[in-house]
């Protein structure tokens, strides 16, 4: 059930793409800001009670309407309820217009629009980034954005979905990856209200271990499809060196695969609901810079290809699986 419901969610995301303002999506923002304003009172246990409620009540309603579609229809329903799940949680297009806007617009040579989707994408000033460092964000933020998107979901989606949770693992993940930036100093939430040091660390701590064994998963698939030796060697020596640990290795590894300089300055961060510049988050992935050749566009194009070739390996593997448990 798991390898049909993830094809079938991919092919119709590519085919009709979620709209980026959308209800459900909306929706969970308002609960989150609700809850934060509930649950918020700067103590240890305040932090790790108020990601519990955000976090784990609606994976618990995710839960629970896929055991009743299994238990009262059946297993074609609940399929069904599977696929919506993923197709709300996964996928390339949520985040793959950004690349192919800046993409398209430096084969063109306007560098002014590829800089100012970059700033608009992020929410950066990118007003003077050359074009080279241009190129070297816009690879960061790529491999990234398909890890959170497309690998952590389907790893943490199979893994649950196997022990008989249905699609608990792909809200789980999505929801921490969010709260993660929505509770991260001043937050993307709407909320003017600083965010408690309390509620920064517990989301901060609950989505790196949760992020942990994919990030890792992820940086495999990449050093598999690309060039092995040198994406392991990254990992093992530059991947401690960027601030976050987990995307360290993504990058790290993605460097070595492609042969591209990643890491250096970060860009400065706007506020997005204010307009103000900011310290850097942890969506920032600056650092030491790793070996190899200056960002180019034809690293763009071996991106994409090493991206989608991973997606092949996965769910080759998948499959693999899903056919050895019909024939046991």
């Amino acid at each position: 059930m798991s390898f049909f419901a993830i094809l079938i969610a991919l092919l119709l995301e590519q085919a009709r793409p979620l709209a980026r303002s959308n209800l459900v999506q909306a929706g969970y923002r308002a609960w989150t800001v609700t809850v934060r304003s509930n649950f918020d009172a700067g103590k240890p246990h305040h932090g790790w009670l108020a990601w519990a409620m955000a976090v784990l009540l609606p994976c618990l309603i995710v839960l629970g309407i896929f055991w009743a579609l299994m238990e009262l229809i059946g297993w074609p329903l609940a399929m069904l309820w599977n696929v919506a799940v993923l197709y709300v949680t996964l996928g390339f297009r949520q985040f793959s217009h950004h690349f192919t806007h800046i993409r398209d617009a430096l084969d063109t040579g306007d560098e002014f629009a590829a800089r100012q989707s970059l700033a608009d994408w992020q929410q950066v000033d990118a007003s003077e980034v050359p074009r080279s460092e241009v190129v070297r964000h816009v690879i960061e933020y790529s491999v990234l954005a398909a890890h959170r998107h497309v690998f952590g979901v389907l790893f943490w989606f199979s893994v649950l979905s196997a022990l008989g949770l249905g699609p608990l693992g792909a809200v789980l993940y999505r929801m921490a990856e969010y709260l993660s930036r929505a509770w991260s100093r001043k937050g993307v939430d709407g909320m003017r209200a600083p965010t408690s040091e309390r509620l920064q660390r517990a989301a901060g701590k609950a989505w790196y271990v949760i992020d942990w064994l994919p990030a890792r998963l992820t940086a495999l698939s990449f050093a598999m499809v690309g060039s092995f030796e040198e994406a392991i060697d990254n990992w093992r020596v530059y991947a401690q060196r960027f601030p976050n640990d987990n995307d360290g290795v993504i990058l790290a590894a993605t460097a070595g695969a492609i042969n591209v300089r990643l890491g250096g300055e970060s860009l400065r961060r706007r506020d997005a609901a204010y307009g103000e510049e900011g310290d850097d988050a942890q969506w920032e992935p600056g650092s030491d810079v790793t070996p190899g050749r200056g960002p180019e566009m034809a690293h763009l194009r071996s991106v994409v290809g090493l991206v989608w070739r991973s997606v092949v390996v996965w769910l080759l593997l998948l499959a693999l699986l899903t056919f050895a448990r019909l024939l046991g």
